[in-house]
Order: structure tokens, then C-alpha cells, then sequence
């Protein structure tokens, strides 16, 4: 069991964090959970870098499918499907180039109607 988690990176879609005990790395991203090892994270970033994206949205740009970038599995009966969007999402979480928890957030990060009186 994990007891010294640490936040590395956050974003809407999902968040980055490592446990310092047993060096697992845990990322939470929409709807789907990861655990990696340290070369297993290092294996998944080489992986997530080298997603040739402009590639996979032309083959499938004739076809009804919003999300068009494949991410293979080594189980053979599933595969994991991102738009665009969200692959430039998980690239940013996984290569920390998000805000860290610990900073300050501004008015204009929140994502809430306010109102100046």
C-alpha cells in the first residue's frame, strides 16, 4: 500500500503522482488508472511521444469515430482510443508540463462565475 504519495502534475483530464515508498508512479487519466514502475513510466513515455498523431487522424478521417489515436495493449481484445485532445492532454501529465499542485492558482484559473462588486 502506497503511504507516501506525491502529486507531480494535474490537469482537468487527470493527474500524475508518485509514491516515494515503493516508487510506483500512479496516473489517473478520464476514466482509466495506471500503475507503472519506473521503467515501466519511462517505457509508456517513449511510447506516448513517439504517437505519430496527424498520422492516425488522416487513416481515420473518413470514419464517425471522435477518437481516432490508438494506444495498443499487450491484451489482445483491448485497445485504448484518444482524440487529439486528449493525447495532448496526457502528454502534458506525463511530462509535467502542468501546473503543480503546491502553486497558487489565480482568479482566472477557477473554473467558477464570480463577480467583482
Amino acid at each position: 500500500m502506497c503511504h507516501q504519495v506525491y502529486t507531480i502534475a494535474k490537469n482537468f483530464h487527470g493527474e500524475l503522482s508518485i509514491c516515494k515508498s515503493c516508487n510506483i508512479y500512479h496516473l489517473s487519466f478520464n476514466n482509466l488508472y495506471f500503475e507503472f514502475t519506473i521503467e515501466e513510466m519511462h517505457n509508456f513515455k517513449k511510447y506516448v511521444h513517439d504517437i505519430e498523431v496527424e498520422y492516425w487522424e488522416t487513416k481515420y478521417e473518413g470514419t464517425v469515430m471522435k477518437r481516432k489515436i490508438p494506444i495498443l495493449t499487450t491484451q489482445q481484445n483491448l485497445l485504448l482510443i484518444f482524440d487529439k485532445q486528449e493525447i495532448n492532454a496526457l502528454k502534458d501529465l506525463i511530462f509535467e508540463k502542468t501546473v503543480k499542485s503546491f502553486d497558487a492558482l489565480s482568479v482566472s484559473d477557477v473554473d467558477y462565475i464570480y463577480f467583482l462588486n
